[in-house]
């Protein structure tokens, strides 16, 4: 516990936390509360956000179980695309693209942070056996470990890749061998918290936006009108009918 602290005092996420509280409406709203924003043109690959996320929600420390990561895309002047996510980012990026292809190859390259995109649409919801996945009435896709038998159906079903099946080595041992996914820090975000990858993040690359904000002049407002107004905004695999909760800019529609 003290090693924890010690490392959410690194990153930002201690007492300081506190001030971002406002006022959030019950979760008896049908409509969706919450709207996440990754702006790719910010992103730097330093995986603060990924520690963080560890950190925040127990994830195992082992770099094969994320509840978020980054994956970084670079595409080379003949046309073919290259991606690669070391340890999921956890820990950033310590080699330069440029140390692995010769420079005059690469036409781009960015980072995309990815995530659970919370859809309107679960799939993961619809093929859950036991009602274990649910989606709560304020649009947030949650897991119930008492009730999950570990089917691995809701991780079939996901198109993101967002779920995995909680090992033994993990720190809380009631989830071991449940389903387990990003749940945009929902004991934060009820409290009027932003989630803790979104605290972290150095760039402003992950905005969290409030919907139902009863404050109307909030800086969450002010946030949403700008988004609002980019050109090009996108959400991953919009074809499977999800209808997800994620709005990224300045990706490429060959970003999946």
């Amino acid at each position: 516990m003290k090693r924890r602290k010690f490392l959410l005092s690194i990153l930002g996420l201690g007492v300081a936390a506190a001030g971002l509280q406002l006022k959030v409406k019950s979760s008896k709203s049908t409509k969706p509360a919450y709207l996440f924003f990754v702006d790719v043109t910010k992103c730097i690959g330093c995986g603060r956000c990924v520690i963080a996320c560890k950190i925040e929600n127990d994830v195992p420390l082992e770099p094969i179980y994320f509840r978020t990561w980054i994956e970084r895309y670079t595409w080379l002047k003949d046309g073919e695309l290259k991606v690669d996510s070391p340890n999921g980012g956890f820990g950033g990026f310590e080699t330069e693209i440029t140390e692995i292809l010769e420079k005059d190859e690469i036409e781009k390259s960015y980072f995309v942070p990815k995530l659970c995109n919370q859809c309107e649409e679960p799939p993961c919801v619809q093929v859950c056996p036991v009602g274990a996945t649910f989606k709560t009435e304020d649009g947030v896709v949650l897991v119930d470990e008492k009730y999950c038998i570990g089917c691995r159906y809701c991780i079939q079903a996901c198109p993101y890749g967002a779920r995995y099946i909680y090992p033994s080595s993990g720190p809380v041992k009631s989830r071991v061998g449940t389903a387990d996914k990003c749940t945009w820090c929902y004991h934060r975000i009820r409290k009027g918290l932003e989630p803790a990858c979104v605290k972290v993040c150095p760039t402003g690359a992950r905005q969290f936006i409030f919907l139902d904000s009863e404050d109307q002049d909030s800086a969450y407002k002010t946030k949403l009108q700008k988004i609002k107004q980019l050109k090009g905004l996108r959400t991953l695999k919009p074809e499977m009918g999800t209808k997800p909760k994620v709005l990224y800019y300045g990706i490429d529609s060959d970003v999946r």
